[in-house]
């Protein structure tokens, strides 16, 4: 063999050091030049978007529920943080593999690209063009690495056997690497906030939500009982805040639909096939009702439900125009990003307030929630109803097609169970002696709850008192006063009963495949 050069010949920490680097400073580039590139496609033409949402559409359901029960609505964040310490450490490594061999180095970059590419095409609504990013910040970050490691070496890249090509007369600079080095890096940041800036002022969502007015419904929401709140410190408010209602979906980042664009296809097994602009939503007679949500990976006493005042257009009056034929049972909805869901056709049909919401307690839908439109389903997990940014109505049959989560092991109806939830006392808190305040909420939508039974220390179950109900769609708060409670710790468990006189379910089970079931509890002290 012939002499290696003199920089990989020490191995020492610092020049295993330096091959990371490079690797990370190409890894940079790479991404930095195609997401600023991805600026002027739009979301799917981004590899971290595509590589994340490929990532959530192939995640077991065991991995799934674990990341909603460990992180809860900052999953997403976590996928984010995640991805980069994995493409840090494949950077890392290829940076270090090219001071041996940088052919071998940048093969593995390029099947990094590869992998990417596939990703990205295999997204809903990808073309050939959307590669087109991908293809020139790999470029990018292969001319980088190719730089940054012969600037440290001071020659031409190593032969693919490890021994330098012949010399040209150039030694090792540290100084040289180190100032392209820090270029590179500085054209990455550049680029990469470029592309961030660019993709906000291409997109006008933002900017339509913020001016839009929503008009006046032609069906008020009723007013809400005086005593809907439980007369209780701590327990959740009967609306949830628009900033605190939980986001669960498969959207890596959030689309930015246009709504002036914006446009929802409705066809399938129907006598007349239609579109709807935003701009006739606007102008429809519009309904507005409360409504709580929950999400079917919502674990026994957990906080994935909340409750809003929604603004939109009845599903029934779109499908009555739609005029499905006989024999469809199912429509399946479709988001912009791929999501789909599988509604049994005569929910959408009966007398329930079934929507294309466009408005949350008063204001636009929020981007994380659907804007510009969404489905709003009382009575039904989301996962077969709650459609956000929906852009697809097909009527079609349960036979035939299958939602996202269905088509991944859940079940294809998912009609919401009866639950409970003790939120005050905290689990774990610690109570002063005397006079313990215990409440909470309950929810059987479409049925409503006629009462909440409370069980102390495996006493004898007592009533709790009921908040005013709102409506049979909402969940209902309930209240108890534990008078001279003890010191000590305590368990306080609870249940519930529909208007149908049908008592929640005691056996615990997992929210896979429809729904969690289970009386919940917790343990407090009082001191």
């Amino acid at each position: 063999m012939g002499k290696r050069s003199t920089a990989f010949k020490k191995q020492d920490w610092r020049t295993f050091g330096i091959g990371a680097l490079a690797g990370l400073i190409s890894a940079g580039v790479l991404f930095a030049i195609a997401e600023l590139v991805a600026a002027f496609f739009g979301p799917v033409a981004s590899p971290l978007t595509s590589v994340g949402s490929t990532f959530i559409d192939f995640t077991p359901a065991w991995m799934k529920n674990f990341a909603i029960a460990t992180f809860g609505t900052n999953d997403k964040m976590v996928l984010l943080l995640s991805m980069g310490i994995v493409a840090a450490l494949l950077s890392a490594v290829a940076g270090v593999v090219a001071l041996k061999s940088l052919r071998i180095a940048l093969g593995m970059v390029s099947a990094f690209a590869i992998v990417m590419a596939a990703c990205i095409i295999t997204r809903s609504g990808a073309g050939p063009f959307d590669l087109l990013p991908l293809l020139i910040g790999t470029a990018a970050g292969l001319w980088a690495l190719r730089l940054l490691i012969r600037s440290f070496l001071g020659q031409p890249a190593a032969k693919s056997n490890g021994e330098p090509a012949p010399s040209q007369g150039v030694t090792p600079s540290r100084r040289t690497f180190l100032i392209r080095s820090a270029a590179l890096a500085g054209v990455a940041v550049v680029a990469g906030f470029g592309g961030s800036v660019l993709s906000a002022t291409r997109n006008t969502a933002r900017a339509f939500r913020d001016a839009l007015k929503l008009p006046a419904p032609k069906i008020k929401a009723e007013a809400l009982p005086a005593g809907v709140q439980a007369p209780v410190e701590g327990v959740t408010p009967f609306v949830t805040p628009n900033k605190d209602f939980y986001r669960i979906d498969t959207a890596l980042i959030v689309p930015e639909l246009d709504p002036e664009s914006w446009e929802l296809r409705v066809h399938g097994m129907v006598e007349e096939e239609f579109s709807i602009t935003f701009d006739q939503l606007l102008k429809s007679e519009l309904i507005e009702s409360h409504v709580t949500l929950t999400c079917v990976s919502n674990v026994v006493g957990g906080n994935l439900a909340g409750n809003a005042k929604w603004l939109g257009f009845p599903l029934r009056e779109v499908l009555a125009r739609a005029k499905p034929k006989a024999g469809a049972d199912m429509v399946l909805s479709t988001s912009s990003d791929g999501f789909s869901a599988s509604t049994p056709l005569p929910v959408l049909q009966d007398d329930r307030d079934a929507m294309l919401a466009i408005g949350m307690n008063g204001e636009p839908l929020p981007l994380e929630h659907g804007f510009p439109v969404r489905m709003v389903v009382p009575g039904l997990y989301g996962f077969v109803s709650a459609t956000k940014w929906v852009v697809d109505l097909e009527v079609t049959t349960f036979a035939e097609k299958a939602g996202y989560w269905t088509s991944r092991g859940w079940s294809s109806h998912g009609p919401i169970k009866t639950a409970s939830r003790v939120e005050v006392p905290r689990a774990f808190g610690r109570i002063p002696a005397g006079k313990v305040s215990i409440g909470g909420s309950a929810w059987a939508q479409t049925k409503g709850i006629s009462k909440v039974e409370i069980q102390l220390d495996d006493g004898a179950w007592q009533q709790a008192t009921l908040a005013d109900e709102a409506s049979v769609d909402t969940w209902r708060q309930w209240s108890y006063i534990w008078n001279d409670a003890p010191a000590g710790t305590h368990k306080v468990r609870v249940r519930a009963y529909d208007t149908a006189g049908e008592l929640q379910i005691e056996d615990q089970a997992p929210p896979e495949p429809d729904g969690s079931t289970g009386w919940h509890s917790i343990n407090f002290t009082v001191t």
